[in-house]
């Protein structure tokens, strides 16, 4: 009996360790899914974020040019396609500087992306163009839609610049089902240019609608708003003015506002009477400089109201003319003309001073790529390097404006900058090519030689002889002879150190670094981006200063990308 209950126990015993390893190893087998889960989880949240650096802007977290040439050309109709133009995006960095160029630009795509639906697509085609496709919108409500984002990023404000006024230039039209997305831009890029032709408009192409049609109502004539809550005086205006002009009427302020915004890049002149009922002519004129179309539709005062009191605070308030009633039709006729051509030929003269600022930049940016390559072709360099240094500087730069205001940059210095940093190794041009590409580890004697390239640069710079007269050899000058001094006093030439240090050749020395780490020379392998941070932020490549490494900390994760995208 005790053998009996011993076998017994003794199979009990085995069918618990037979049982506590079945359920071990379902619990094993369990954590492995589990783990593997997890990782495919991590892997899968890995893959959409990278995903989603590569196909968003960096900028105005919109996508990117990459996205519609991948994934976005592919899209088929029915949908709703708009070109969208920053007005004077060029006059605004000419004036401001591009840091305020880049705020503007974010500020018009959070306006835009407030009008649209989770599924609409924003992209930023180009360097102030977005491209919008509304799938599924109807061809009746997509003039509406686009003059809804017209008005919002009319109303817009622009961080740090509240004076400066934003506004687009609209092209839209429908994509078929048998249209390519190719085809459906293409005609939304010319009604865009139709649209930039008003300024802060719309033109859209829907069926019924040909861009013959569009074209001819672009010739016809100028409108002009007549604001007066005397039907008897509208009428003799009209009367007046209707043989040349396109008329458009109201009885107040407030309806006047109204038809400014229905008519937007539509009316040539506003005649506006000064008291009337609901709002009066000044309140008008208030409005008018709140929401900035003052700068871009004049206004000619006509009232009975002689007092100068009444025309001084008109002028004051930013009318352009004032006629006293009552008036003779001669002089309201010419008044008017002249008011209108005055306009449209300052108009033209921005856009000119803005295609020759345009036109002049480029040929300095490619006088100043040409020099640059030069020393890169001498020096065996990769021919992105200038092109790295660039980049890397002027994101530094923004950063830096963005947290700090330690350094009195003016918007002249923010673009030079960029520009100079493309000249900052210009003196290698003086030194021996066998040195230049020895591909081992030079001696003492030959690294002397090669410090020497600061100054030899920095001196071909001050010998020009319009040196003194051009801030961009000035900051090329700083660059040059400095980009090589460190934070601690422990660079060359001259040993400064701290803010000694012109900030322009602090941000081009951190540039430069990091761009050598990340890239192959004849005697090194490259690092990887997150490798050379490390190496800069652990102090291996000498002392920078603490607020421009913070800058490259808060945008090492954006670095990376935005050299894949802009160097392609």
């Amino acid at each position: 009996m005790n053998l009996q209950k011993l076998i017994v126990i003794g199979l009990g015993i085995a069918a618990n360790i037979l049982l506590i390893g079945h359920l071990q190893r379902q619990f094993e087998r369990s954590n492995m899914e589990k783990m593997q889960a997890e990782t495919e989880e991590k892997l899968q949240e890995t893959t959409e974020s990278y995903r989603a650096k590569l196909y968003h802007d960096a900028l105005t977290g919109t996508y990117n040019r990459r996205y519609y040439e991948d994934i976005a050309s592919r899209i088929v109709g029915p949908a709703g396609i708009a070109l969208i133009d920053v007005d004077d995006f060029k006059i605004c960095n000419d004036t401001y500087g591009h840091h305020a160029g880049d705020l503007a630009l974010e500020a018009a795509a959070n306006a835009i992306r407030s009008c649209i639906r989770n599924a609409d697509l924003l992209i930023r085609y180009g360097g102030d163009e977005f491209l919008l496709v509304l799938p599924g919108i109807p061809s009746d409500i997509l003039q509406a839609k686009l003059e809804q984002i017209r008005a919002a990023v009319q109303q817009a404000t622009v961080p740090g610049y509240p004076h400066f006024r934003l506004s687009l230039s609209i092209g839209g039209t429908m994509q078929a089902i048998t249209d390519s997305m190719e085809n459906a831009v293409r005609r939304a890029d010319r009604l865009m240019y139709q649209a930039k032709g008003r300024k802060n408009a719309v033109m859209v192409e829907v069926p019924g609608h040909s861009l013959a049609a569009l074209e001819k109502l672009l010739q016809k004539k100028s409108q002009i708003l007549l604001v007066d809550d005397s039907a008897m005086n509208r009428m003799i205006l009209k009367e007046i003015l209707g043989g040349d002009y396109s008329i458009l009427e109201a009885e107040n302020g407030q309806e006047c506002l109204e038809k400014m915004q229905a008519e937007a890049g539509n009316i040539a002149l506003v005649l506006l009477d000064i008291n009337m009922p609901v709002m009066d002519g000044f309140e008008v004129l208030k409005a008018m400089n709140t929401n900035h179309t003052i700068e871009d539709i004049p206004v000619i005062m006509i009232s009975s109201d002689d007092s100068d009191d009444a025309i001084r605070r008109s002028y004051e308030l930013g009318a352009s003319d004032y006629v006293n009633r009552p008036f003779d039709a001669r002089i309201v006729y010419r008044r008017v003309t002249n008011t209108i051509k005055l306009y449209a030929k300052q108009r033209r003269l921005v856009q000119m001073v803005s295609d020759q600022i345009r036109a002049r930049e480029n040929n300095t940016d490619t006088l100043v790529g040409v020099l640059s390559h030069v020393v890169e072709f001498r020096n065996s360099e990769s021919g992105q390097h200038v092109l790295h240094i660039r980049i890397i500087t002027e994101l530094l730069l923004h950063r830096l404006l963005e947290i700090s205001s330690q350094y009195p940059i003016t918007a002249e210095q923010q673009d030079n900058i960029p520009l100079a940093s493309a000249l900052h190794d210009i003196g290698k041009i003086g030194i021996d090519e066998k040195i230049l590409n020895k591909p081992g580890k030079l001696t003492p004697e030959e690294y002397e030689v090669i410090k020497t390239h600061s100054m030899l640069g920095a001196e071909m710079l001050h010998q020009l002889g319009n040196f003194n007269e051009q801030p961009l050899l000035q900051t090329a000058y700083e660059i040059t002879r400095w980009h090589h001094e460190r934070w601690d006093g422990r660079g060359y030439p001259d040993g400064l150190k701290g803010d000694e240090i012109p900030i322009s050749a602090q941000l081009v020395a951190l540039a430069d670094v990091y761009d050598a780490l990340t890239s192959e020379r004849c005697y090194k392998k490259a690092f990887s981006h997150e490798k050379a941070v490390q190496m800069i932020l652990n102090g291996e490549c000498g002392a920078f200063n603490p607020l421009l490494l913070q800058c490259l900390t808060d945008m090492q994760t954006d670095l990376k990308v935005q050299l894949q995208q802009r160097t392609q």
